[in-house]
């Protein structure tokens, strides 16, 4: 033992005597590490990480199903599933909406959620102080409760206990505080439903039959019963609600809706996943790149040793005291490397941190665990034994007596590196795979940054006002407010233009966009975008009219309906012929109401440039039927927009000055550009295309210096070869072209092999593409075109230097040696 730790001893000495093999490996390995401890922090933080609840894998979601993902449910569907079997406690809460409080501070906007009594219950989660509602409470007409989000508790109230049993204002009612939610409630939601400071949970009051059918923003929650699978479960949800659907007579024709179950787990990161498998799979493509590297090296390293094993294993030394050298430097390169890398993985994700989409996060920042660092630690250990192993069992598989006469003179066979060359064909291939997945992405995101959004989003300054429910309960009150802000607000200093719409051309979030079923007078059904827009909306966002007239402040309540639509819409459901057409607009049960289509707007991409346009609605605000306005107030705030010159910041005063002229006490929220949401839209696109670009520059460095390395030693061997032929008259650029085309072949191989890869894996690769743009496809000519060129302008200049070396080799000296 003693002597086999001496081995390694003196191999490390010898390493950090002469560190440059040392830093290489080691470095190569770390550029491995790195992308590796970074993905698995970023995936243990969202996939992998559990809900904070007890037992979250008996959490499913019941509802519709839509393109295999588990959707919301009316509340008259949510009614159809009581005493759903299987289940062991059912709730229903509906997100995404906002409201105005007053109390403990100043007013403000903040987020809102309507749950019923057993949602925390089904969670398994109790209020950190104060009570859940009583079933008097979560009853239409009950009494006023209200539960406050942990982060509104501790940021408006500075975490006092004694808020339990206050009052306050929630939309202009009084409401009592009686409970404090866990700060775990949010996590243990689908999405990110108190980001920004908090909101708060009101109760859900549904009356004992509802004729809600068609608010389809609620989210169905069941703890399943011991031994219950979620199949089970689903299968009974979509069998309740086809009888349902039957016994109201909407068989036949009419599509009915499939509905099922699904993981809440799931649900949570269903937008996250596509992402986040790319960044798995890219991680995995260059930790991969870095092995292959690193094996080359280490067998390049373990070829210089062969004479000098090949002489101790004549003298008698046993198999395993050969290896121990080897296996000692590797244990010190996988340390290393795996330390390194750590390292630089926790810098890169500090460095990334902001750009990481926060519903990921849950409001905490991503940083390495112990399993994270244990699994970077082994990886680096265990890579760098395996690679030490490989390139030991591949020099040692000749001949001694052939390595003594071969390699006698320079230490390395002239027949050793074939092992070498297909490693680095192997680079050449992932790094392919790789860079074309960068490049499709890249290319991809150039055509969507070219893609016309179909209105203007330079020098508009947005924000979002929620009228207090309170003082404007019908629709009337709240146009006139608008009116009259719109009004105080063009007085601004530097605002030319001001508008006011339920929905902005472009939304950065799910809930920005209010969708709802139309028909034709032919009876054809479709699904809109339904935009409620004051005057000067399309002259303040630029968007065409190319067809038809705006409308005009004759176009108001009691007058005409009136309404403008896309152009797509106007195509596909007109034939392109809409004007002076009808279209009626759907409201909640079997109210309709009919506009008369006075003219066709230019498509606008309402999810942005990534997303495809949909069709679209305009009413005029001031003609919005009064239920369907009703609806619009319970679940969106209204949106201002200002345009002018100058800088957009320094209006933030002036708008809130006009608010508190026109409506004191009424809050507003999320004041930003338009060119900030428009760039939201296609956040997650540009960290995936970050870091694939950097996984692929990684890629392409870690193959570039792995044919570097090659090709160096392959010179190195074959010294004596060269100095002989430069003796013999051989002239040097004929040498140049002789080492040259040897290493542009093993590229040009790696190449073909890497597309057809790429192609192979194309359908795979789309369906990431449309996860996370939202379109596009994997085989991209350009793209591949582009990596070809790069790789083997990479490889030209990996490969230049030996080269040069080989037609420079003093013929004198190889003939001495000869």
């Amino acid at each position: 033992m003693n002597v086999w730790l001496a081995e390694i001893a003196r191999a490390w000495r010898a390493s950090l005597r002469r560190p440059g093999f040392l830093l290489l490996a080691s470095g190569v390995l770390a550029l491995g590490i790195s992308a590796s401890v970074a993905v698995f922090a970023l995936i243990q933080h969202t996939l992998l990480r559990p809900l904070p609840v007890p037992q979250p894998e008996r959490l499913v979601v019941v509802g519709k199903l839509w393109k295999g993902q588990v959707g919301g449910l009316s509340p008259h569907e949510f009614q159809q599933l009581d005493a759903l079997k299987g289940t062991t406690s059912l709730a229903l809460e509906q997100i995404g909406m906002v409201a105005n409080i007053a109390g403990g501070g100043q007013p403000e906007q903040v987020s809102l959620v309507r749950a019923d009594r057993k949602l925390l219950p089904t969670l398994g989660l109790h209020p950190v102080l104060g009570r859940n509602f009583t079933v008097q409470e979560d009853q239409p007409g009950g009494p006023k409760a209200v539960l406050l989000s942990h982060g509104l508790w501790l940021r408006r109230y500075g975490g006092d206990a004694a808020v339990i049993g206050r009052r306050m204002q929630v939309e202009g009612t009084p409401a009592t505080i009686v409970g404090v939610l866990p700060a775990s409630f949010d996590a243990a939601n689908s999405f990110d439903l108190f980001a920004g400071g908090g909101g708060i949970v009101v109760p859900m009051a549904l009356p004992a039959v509802s004729r809600d059918y068609n608010q389809n923003a609620h989210i169905a929650i069941a703890r399943l019963a011991d031994g219950v699978r979620v199949a089970e479960v689903a299968a009974q949800v979509d069998a309740r609600e086809r009888a349902m659907y039957r016994d109201m007579a909407m068989g036949g024709d009419w599509t009915q809706p499939w509905f099922g179950a699904g993981s809440l787990t799931e649900l949570q990161h269903r937008t996250a996943r596509p992402v986040l498998l790319v960044f798995v799979a890219s991680a995995a493509l260059v930790l991969l790149i870095a092995l292959v590297n690193l094996t080359n090296l280490m067998l390049l390293r373990a070829l210089s040793r062969n004479h000098d094993g090949a002489v101790r294993s004549a003298l008698g030394a046993p198999v395993l005291r050969l290896m121990l050298p080897a296996l000692g430097e590797g244990l010190l390169v996988g340390a290393c490397g795996a330390l390194v890398g750590m390292a630089l993985g926790a810098a890169g994700l500090a460095v990334l941190q902001s750009l990481i989409p926060a519903q990921w996060l849950h409001g905490d920042p991503v940083r390495p665990d112990l399993a994270a660092w244990g699994f970077a630690f082994a990886m680096g250990l265990f890579g760098a034994l395996l690679a030490a192993l490989l390139a030991l069992w591949r020099s040692r598989s000749r001949v001694t007596v052939d390595e003594l006469r071969e390699g006698g003179r320079s230490g390395i066979g002239v027949r050793s590196g074939r092992l070498g060359r297909v490693l680095v064909m192997a680079q050449v291939a992932l790094a392919a795979i790789l860079l074309c997945a960068a490049g499709v992405f890249m290319h991809a995101l150039h055509d969507a940054s070219q893609t016309p959004l179909g209105f203007a989003s330079d020098n508009i300054l947005t924000f979002e006002l929620s009228p207090v429910k309170g003082r404007h309960p019908d629709a009337g009150s709240m146009h006139d407010l608008s009116q009259r802000l719109v009004e105080r607000l063009a007085q601004i200093p530097g605002v030319t233009g001001t508008a006011v719409t339920t929905n902005l051309p472009a939304s950065d979030d799910g809930f920005g966009q209010f969708q709802n079923e139309a028909l034709t007078p032919d009876g054809k059904e479709m699904h809109v975008q339904l935009h409620g827009v004051g005057p000067c909306f399309f002259d303040l966002f630029s968007i065409a009219l190319p067809v038809g007239r705006d409308f005009t402040r004759n176009d108001s309540r009691g007058a005409e309906f009136v309404a403008i639509v896309s152009k797509d819409l106007a195509h596909t459901y007109y034939g392109g012929h809409a004007i002076g057409k009808t279209i009626r607009v759907e409201g909640n049960g079997s109210d309709t109401w009919s506009a008369r289509i006075v003219g066709v707007a230019d498509e606008t991409r309402q999810l942005g440039p990534l997303q495809p346009e949909q069709p679209v609605i305009y009413l005029p605000l001031d003609q919005m039927p009064e239920p369907i306005l009703q609806i619009f107030h319970s679940l969106e705030p209204l949106r201002f927009a200002l345009r002018g010159h100058g800088n957009l910041a320094d209006w933030g005063a002036g708008i809130r000055e006009a608010v508190a002229e026109v409506a004191p006490d009424q809050p507003i929220a999320n004041v930003r550009s338009m060119d900030s949401i428009v760039r939201q839209t296609t956040q997650s696109a540009r960290l995936g295309l970050l870091l694939i670009g950097l996984f692929a520059a990684l890629a392409l460095l870690l193959a570039a210096a792995g044919m570097y390395a090659v090709m160096a030693v392959a010179v190195a061997a074959r010294e004596r070869e060269f100095g002989v032929r430069l003796a013999m008259g051989a002239q040097p650029v004929r040498l140049l072209r002789l080492v040259l085309r040897g290493g542009l072949a093993q590229i040009a191989l790696g190449l073909v092999i890497g597309m057809a890869v790429a192609l192979g894996l194309a359908h795979a690769l789309s369906m990431m593409l449309v996860g996370m743009l939202g379109r596009g496809s994997a085989v991209d000519p350009w793209a591949m075109l582009g990596v070809c060129g790069v790789l083997a302008a990479a490889g030209l200049l990996a490969c230049l230097l030996p080269a040069w070396r080989a037609s420079r080799v003093p013929p004198m000296r190889a003939l001495r040696g000869e």
